[in-house]
């Protein structure tokens, strides 16, 4: 039998790590895909999972994961755009892009693309590109995306999750593959933790609100495994606001929708992060 082979970014804590348990217990062969070793180790050997590191604000990084599965592999059947950052002071990738729109959108953009040849050739791959509510209140300023005239810590998460949902329904539009969003509603994660002055406020408003990360993660496994998704489909929480609650498809925002703001979208990424979908290679 085929192996049935899952890459989790952001797998090792959170709802990645419940994702990537979810897909171990259905006996897929999990990749985890982290940058912390020791994070990431831990949560692989608890889950019987592998751990590949994987840096997505360091194009290198995301070549060299798309260089050793392309490899070990000829076939990917599942790939879920997991990982992400929140609301940080404004910092730069190695690769000088501003670090929310680099590692939540760009980051992604380049892992699919390169690894768009195993998924296409496995003729039943899944790609769940993971965004937030919040996506509704994003714009994409593209006369700064990088927000070197101007920055809002909130603004550019938004604008980043707004860029997953152009990208991921793009990607349906483009590929023979079925491209899915998701988002786990408000959940107790690492997320709003890390680098976030805004720490107290967050936590205080997960602790009123917030669902489980295991819960959270219930979204993201129907729009992976659900027989009756299909591409372009977005899966969330059914509760008031869509902060918790079971698995429902939901709808995205017009801007999200925007078949041109996503082909411009789209060049502008192909131009930053060299890959070119339909004509990747993977340098040695």
């Amino acid at each position: 039998m085929t192996e049935r082979i899952a890459i989790v970014t952001g797998g090792a804590g959170g709802i990645g790590y419940h994702t990537a348990l979810g897909l171990a217990r259905q006996d897929r062969q999990v990749i985890i895909a982290s940058r912390d070793r020791v994070r990431g180790e831990a949560a692989a050997t608890r889950i019987g999972a592998a751990w590949w590191e994987l840096n997505l604000g360091d194009l290198a990084s995301v070549r060299r994961f798309a260089h050793r599965f392309l490899a070990a592999y000829a076939e990917l059947d599942l790939l879920i755009n997991n990982a992400g950052v929140m609301a940080l002071p404004r910092s730069v990738t190695a690769d000088g892009f501003e670090r929310q729109f680099g590692v939540n959108h760009l980051g992604h953009f380049a892992l699919t693309g390169l690894l768009l040849p195993a998924l296409t050739l496995s003729g039943r791959s899944r790609v769940v590109t993971v965004t937030s509510g919040l996506h509704r209140r994003g714009r994409i300023d593209f006369d700064d995306l990088m927000g070197e005239r101007r920055y809002s810590k909130f603004g550019a998460y938004m604008q980043s999750k707004l860029a997953n949902v152009l990208f991921a329904l793009e990607l349906g539009r483009r590929a023979p593959i079925t491209s899915v969003l998701a988002h786990p509603g408000v959940a107790h994660t690492d997320l709003a933790r890390t680098g976030n002055p805004l720490r107290s406020v967050l936590i205080a408003l997960a602790r009123i609100s917030a669902q489980s990360a295991e819960a959270g993660a219930l979204p993201l496994l129907h729009a992976a495994t659900g027989p009756d998704v299909v591409t372009g489909d977005a899966y969330g929480p059914d509760g008031p606001g869509e902060r918790r609650g079971a698995p429902t498809r939901i709808a995205v925002s017009d801007r999200g929708r925007d078949e041109e703001d996503a082909r411009r979208l789209w060049a502008i990424s192909e131009q930053l992060t060299g890959v070119r979908y339909g004509t990747v290679s993977i340098p040695e």
